[in-house]
């Protein structure tokens, strides 16, 4: 008899994106997708049936409920139900397919086959159940980002990748000519799906390395110090984190920082400046913001 698996469904404000992927994801869902209803996006999360009863889904609804409750935005919808093993693996995948981001990325899913007559740069891609699709706004934003900090065929940048959940941002930054990725993430999960991703690219692990852990990682494991740091989590952790990086970085590094609302701009913008960072640019898409940054 087949193992049955819970399909998690929550119908939210796109807003909640980020907060949702992580709330499924600390619940120990496995796979996870997202697609467009309208103005609203249905995440769907997938976890083994003797992981979870019933009134843990329950709690697991009541948390997302004081999630959206605690930064004053619409509470989602959440259901759940049960699907056969067979079903599970590539429910989550129908939804997801072959994507242009910026001006030279083609993301391909794992599953798919690469087409051959573009002239993009393919980042081939299996998230697990790791945040980084390309699909979110914060993602994308920071791709184009890269596209622009690593655009004129600059190859000896060391990058550190905070919070690097599948590892798309690092990967980009390694096709796009960076010389060497730092990859830490405090997920385990997240760790593995990197790693993976790294591989399914063909990319050799002592130039793109991953590790668990957070900033006390980085400092053990990078030789040299850091020319350039990704960062796309949540705003909160973005702010705790800037007085930990100076000792990692050089005068003239730069940063890209996303995962923070509009209405969070100002704190994170205040916070960079106290912590020896310029604002350079600002860019917007939907609720959502990415700054570009470098130090004073």
């Amino acid at each position: 008899m087949a193992n049955s698996w819970w399909e998690i469904q929550v119908l939210c404000d796109p807003v909640l994106d980020d907060l949702v992927f992580w709330r499924l994801r600390k619940f120990g869902c496995r796979g996870t997708a997202t697609e467009t209803k309208g103005t609203m996006s249905l995440v769907k999360a997938y976890l083994p049936e003797g992981q979870a009863r019933v009134l843990d889904l329950a709690a697991l609804s009541l948390l997302l409920r004081q999630d959206a409750l605690t930064i004053q935005q619409p509470i989602p919808i959440v259901q759940w139900h049960l699907i056969d093993e067979e079903d599970w693996s590539s429910a989550w995948k129908d939804h997801w397919h072959p994507q242009e981001i910026g001006d030279r990325f083609l993301i391909c899913p794992a599953w798919m086959t690469p087409p051959a007559d573009t002239q993009r740069l393919i980042l081939r891609l299996d998230p697990g159940a790791a945040f980084g699709t390309g699909t979110h706004p914060t993602t994308q934003l920071c791709l184009e980002s890269l596209e622009m900090r690593l655009g004129l065929g600059e190859t000896d940048s060391v990058i550190a990748d905070i919070g690097c959940g599948s590892g798309i941002l690092s990967i980009g930054a390694v096709l796009l000519g960076a010389k060497k990725i730092y990859a830490v993430d405090i997920d385990e999960l997240a760790v593995h799906a990197a790693n993976s991703n790294r591989d399914l690219n063909q990319i050799v692990a002592e130039r793109m390395q991953v590790e668990l852990g957070s900033v006390d990682r980085l400092r053990e494991v990078a030789e040299t110090p850091i020319d350039g740091i990704l960062c796309n989590i949540l705003a909160e952790v973005v702010v705790d984190l800037l007085p930990q990086l100076n000792d990692l970085i050089k005068p003239e590094s730069w940063g890209i920082i996303s995962g923070v609302l509009l209405d969070q701009a100002k704190p994170v913008a205040d916070a960079l400046e106290q912590n020896g960072w310029v604002v350079g640019t600002l860019w917007r898409r939907q609720d959502w913001c990415c700054f570009n940054v470098r130090r004073s």
